[in-house]
């Protein structure tokens, strides 16, 4: 059945359709296109590839560029005389070849453009050029491009009785269902919550433009992406108040800020499959796995806070998108926990006293955790997987930052989630550092930014209450370091040098350290990068200088 336009209003910055579809109330197929503008050319696709880690990446990497990645992009009408017809992506906006391109909507499917089945959309152009577009494209070298009408791909892919697999690895969605209700987006939510579980897809999606943050990018198994000054549509979700958007990325509007994430999923995918994370490949190309990643590898804007319990800001979830970090934290390999205890559900659980360490300081895990609820001969216990960290440099009285984004699914046909917990201890003094236990959330953030040098234990715990099951598998994602700006003589100059990882620290200088200080950017050089080391040449001269690092 072909999907008509019902009724279309023009806003300033949006066109929102409402369109009727078998078997969908009117109100659930309200798809409101998140921009109508042509996004902006290779100067500000650049730029927008420079702040969200896709340059630093490729400059230290080799070939990470989404190869061997399927990917798909779901497209709503903008023409607003036939809004069915125009959502195809041309390729030769894209600079990629006709023959990685498959076209399908409800009246077929094609793999030659231009088809009978649709015709161009200049919103999905800007947006495949920006998630695999060359050359300003994020995975320039993705295997295959699934271009879906969005109508069709909801009602007869995603709610389909007997849903079959698309394949794709990572799903774009440059679109929202407009105006839905708490009920409508509950039953959006769990339809692509189930196909993502069934089929381990990531669905990667705009959180809107205004107001409340629309489905899909509302779904538990998914990333939703708001823009990096949180001006648009913000959290928490207005059916049981969980933390959304999961990510910000630049872009001005989420129609363009959502495919820096979708492309930085597909060059992790990439990554793991490849083995850069380690052996485990199926572990590290999981889709748990390539969020937490994503997540904690973020960086947080000027402002970020959570409101306890939520685990991240409403605004700007867990921050901006820095693939090149997270890239680092995946490099650092698998670990698993050190030992899995269990205490009596809701009891204490302080560090035991095992000596085992991980090593690496930054790192994942992919694994699961087990609790059993209360029976005729049993207790009920909650399990706890606990990681342990020797945090430290040498560096009398230098402190730490420390993140850390644990993540897992909402299984496949379930209403609720598992609900699982995040703790840091200090070990000396088995006092807790910090915690995230949201009730709703299938996500726990921490960010400590000034954390002292000393043993910890970074815990995952699985509450028994409520359960789903007995059992969750669950991703996590871990970082602690300390930064520090070095400078030395070089010849008639000096040289400020810092490492290269963790990314997105600025170098500011002022001419003093008196009340106020003016520290600024101004007349310092961009940083080149070798062996590791960003490095920056400045004119030594007889006036004082004052250096530092900071990040925005």
């Amino acid at each position: 059945m072909e999907v008509t336009p019902d009724w279309i209003f023009r806003a300033d910055r949006v066109i929102i359709l409402a369109t009727e579809a078998m078997n969908i109330p009117r109100r659930q197929m309200i798809l409101l296109l998140l921009a109508v503008a042509v996004f902006s050319g290779v100067a500000a696709r650049a730029q927008n590839l420079g702040q969200t880690g896709v340059t630093l990446l490729r400059a230290m990497t080799t070939n990470l560029d989404g190869s061997g990645i399927r990917v798909a992009q779901p497209e709503a009408g903008l023409d607003t005389n036939n809004p069915a017809m125009t959502w195809e992506v041309n390729p030769a906006a894209t600079g990629r070849s006709p023959n990685l391109f498959t076209y399908i909507s409800s009246n077929g499917s094609s793999s030659n453009y231009p088809n009978s089945l649709g015709s161009e959309s200049g919103h999905a152009d800007s947006v495949a050029g920006i998630f695999y577009g060359i050359p300003g494209g994020v995975a320039t070298n993705v295997a295959h491009m699934d271009n879906y009408d969005a109508n069709y791909f909801y009602n007869s892919i995603i709610k389909a009785t007997l849903p079959a697999s698309i394949n794709d690895r990572v799903v774009n969605q440059s679109f929202i269902f407009n105006g839905s209700t708490v009920s409508d987006q509950q039953t959006i939510d769990s339809d692509y919550d189930n196909y993502a579980a069934q089929f381990g897809i990531l669905f990667v999606s705009g959180v809107g433009n205004g107001g409340a943050v629309n489905p899909p990018a509302s779904c538990y198994n998914g990333i939703g992406v708001g823009v990096s000054d949180g001006s648009l549509s913000v959290g928490p979700t207005l059916d049981n108040g969980r933390a959304k958007p999961d990510i910000i990325a630049p872009g001005g509007e989420t129609s363009f800020s959502t495919p820096l994430v979708s492309g930085a999923a597909a060059v992790l995918m990439q990554a793991a499959l490849r083995g850069d994370g380690g052996s485990d490949t199926n572990s590290a190309a999981d889709i748990r796995t390539i969020k937490s990643l994503l997540l904690n590898g973020a960086i947080k804007p000027a402002g970020w806070t959570n409101n306890f319990p939520s685990p991240l800001d409403t605004r700007y979830g867990a921050g901006v998108l820095n693939v090149f970090n997270s890239y680092e934290q995946f490099a650092g390999g698998k670990h698993g926990y050190i030992v899995s205890a269990s205490v009596s559900s809701g009891a204490a659980h302080p560090p035991a006293g095992n000596s085992g360490t991980i090593g690496a300081a930054s790192g994942w895990d992919f694994n699961s955790i087990s609790s059993m609820g209360a029976g005729i001969f049993s207790s009920a216990t909650d399990g706890v997987n606990h990681y342990y960290f020797n945090v430290t440099n040498n560096l009398s009285g230098q402190n730490f930052t420390a993140t850390a984004t644990l993540v897992w699914n909402r299984q496949q046909n379930q209403t609720a989630i598992n609900n699982l917990d995040l703790f840091l201890y200090n070990c000396a003094s088995s006092n807790l550092v910090a915690c995230s236990t949201s009730l709703v959330d299938n996500v726990e953030h921490l960010w400590l930014p000034r954390l002292p040098q000393g043993r910890y234990d970074l815990q995952v715990l699985k509450n028994s209450g409520n359960s789903v099951s007995d059992s969750e598998s669950y991703a996590l994602a871990w970082e602690f370091f300390s930064q520090s700006l070095n400078i030395a003589n070089a010849e008639t100059n000096m040289a400020l040098s810092w490492p290269v990882y963790p990314a997105g620290f600025l170098v500011e200088s002022t001419a003093n350290l008196a009340s106020p200080q003016h520290w600024t950017t101004n007349n310092l050089p961009p940083p080149i990068v070798t062996n590791n080391q960003n490095y920056i040449l400045v004119n030594a001269t007889n006036a004082a200088q004052f250096f530092r690092l900071r990040r925005p």
